[in-house]
């Protein structure tokens, strides 16, 4: 048998170079299986599983509820942030464990002196313009019609009051309807949409024809024993997220991820002790590190995973402003490796510097047990925030943890400088072009990583990662030429399939 190409990955990562994923290729396997038999479930911590392996980040850009539960349902996990209040994060956990398929728990709703105008307004940032009309404009208020689009669409005068053409004879459900019986309510009045609402005629969620066609099912979704979707939450280190702790525990949350730009330190060691102390039976994840010995110090605290990374984010400046850090495949590396063989078998993340499916492929090939997106997810639908258009592109506002903006609102938490009168900035904002729903974005990511899977030669990513460290997995390193020929080359322009749009050659 000839030798084999390439490189293992001790080869690949000697010390003292830093390798990112652009910096290598994975050499292709043997193909005897079809994509459809690859399997991408994988360890999130030591006691949760996850059927695809990928986690919303903890930016408020990023995951509140709407997107962790669309995350759990389609096999992954959100982490809720926490630039926000105790009883506001409590209550987006909340929504996530009591979210039932099917069922909008927050639905957009409208008053009766909203204006047309704010039908279009809506339409132009989510797409859809069936809207609830309830007596004082929120939810929980009193259901008193509701507004489609063949209510408006010949009315000249968008200043006018949806009092004034509502349908106030609306087809109702009560609350504890079951999704097949909303669902042949729907069938049988040909309506679109179907409030549910309580005894007092209060609006307590809505049910869309069109989701449920859309997700009828979700075979892959991230449940617990009760067969409520799992989430995560981020908290800090000071000494009020201990009453955030508890406030989380109390909603029921699935894991907590200590959030800090450096996990190395004595208040994440003292709140991860405490944690496993109090509430042994949740997981817990530590971070970000990027070094073993920062590893193995959470470790030993009790962390039941490791999150990786440390400025290699789209919108982090770290590395630069701060001179610390590491590139981004190496750091994942070297931490998964020692990880797995430490004695309590701690699977990791890979957070930051994913911008599609071949850096995917590429960080549970080098040994994480999941990915954790900021980027990519930003400008879904899901995420919080309002669409914009900027020479003539549909954008969403996307911004780093630690920039100025986000600073501001208490950002500055897992950076250790909640208490600086200066503040540095080890982060940006910016804008994201939209990539529509989760519900098709992250499917389409799957399959691309299982076709990457095949081109490999495994069918699952344990068999990667015992490939991986038997040295069968094969590496080589990529020259700046070998990159750009790899990519797109030679042509005036191209339309980017994962962007959406059109852009110049030279572009990046």
């Amino acid at each position: 048998m000839a030798e084999p190409d390439g490189l293992d990955a001790a080869s690949l990562f000697l010390e003292g170079m830093g390798i990112t994923y652009g910096d290598f290729i994975l050499l292709p396997g043997y193909i005897d299986f079809q994509v459809s038999d690859v399997d991408l479930e994988s360890r999130l911590t030591r006691n949760i599983r996850l059927k695809h392996p990928v986690v919303s980040s903890p930016m408020d850009t990023v995951t509140e509820s709407r997107m962790a539960i669309n995350m759990a349902l389609l096999g992954g996990i959100g982490i809720i942030h926490y630039n926000n209040t105790i009883p506001e994060q409590a209550e987006h956990v909340r929504k996530v464990k009591r979210f039932e398929n099917g069922f909008i728990s927050d639905p957009v709703v409208l008053g009766p002196n909203n204006t047309i105008a704010d039908v279009y307004r809506i339409r132009a940032l989510h797409g859809f313009s069936g809207i609830p009309i309830t007596e004082d404009g929120t939810m929980k208020g009193r259901l008193v019609g509701i507004v489609t689009r063949r209510d408006i669409d010949f009315e000249q005068d968008r200043s006018k009051r949806l009092g004034d053409f509502m349908t106030r004879e609306v087809i109702t459900a009560p609350v504890g309807v079951t999704l097949h019986q909303a669902n042949e309510i729907l069938r049988r009045s040909k309506k679109g949409k179907l409030p549910i609402v309580d005894k007092d005629e209060r609006l307590v969620s809505l049910v869309s024809r069109n989701d449920l066609l859309k997700n009828e099912d979700f075979p892959n979704a991230t449940k617990d024993s009760n067969k409520q979707l799992r989430v995560g939450a981020a908290i800090g280190t000071k000494p009020q997220d201990r009453d955030r702790l508890e406030a989380l525990v109390e909603t029921g949350v699935d894991v907590v991820v200590i959030d800090s730009s450096q996990g190395w330190s004595a208040f994440q060691i003292e709140m991860i002790r405490f944690i496993k102390q109090r509430h042994p039976d949740l997981d817990v994840i530590g971070g970000n590190v990027v070094c073993r010995n920062q590893a193995e110090a959470l470790i030993e605290a009790g962390a039941d995973a490791l999150r990786i990374g440390m400025g290699p984010g789209s919108i982090c400046i770290t590395q630069e402003t701060m001179a610390a850090g590491r590139a981004q495949a190496g750091a994942v590396y070297h931490v998964a490796k020692f990880a797995r063989h430490h004695k309590r078998n701690v699977p990791v993340i890979a957070d930051g510097g994913i911008r599609g499916i071949g850096d995917i492929a590429k960080a549970v090939a080098v040994g994480s047990g999941a990915v954790m997106m900021g980027s990519l997810l930003a400008g879904t639908t899901e995420a919080p925030g309002d669409y914009f258009y900027e020479g003539g592109v549909r954008l969403k506002r996307y911004r780093g943890m630690a920039s100025l903006e986000a600073m501001a609102k208490g950002g500055d938490k897992r950076y250790f400088s909640e208490d600086d009168v200066i503040k540095v900035p080890q982060g940006v904002s910016g804008a994201v072009v939209d990539r529509g729903s989760v519900v098709q974005f992250i499917p389409y990511l799957m399959h691309g990583l299982r076709h990457s899977l095949q081109d490999l030669g495994y069918k699952s990513l344990e068999a990667l990662h015992e490939a991986l460290y038997s040295g069968r997995l094969r590496f080589e390193k990529r020259s700046a030429s070998a990159q750009r020929e790899g990519g797109v080359h030679g042509l005036h322009s191209y339309e980017d399939p994962n962007m959406g749009f059109i852009r110049r050659a030279g572009d990046r």
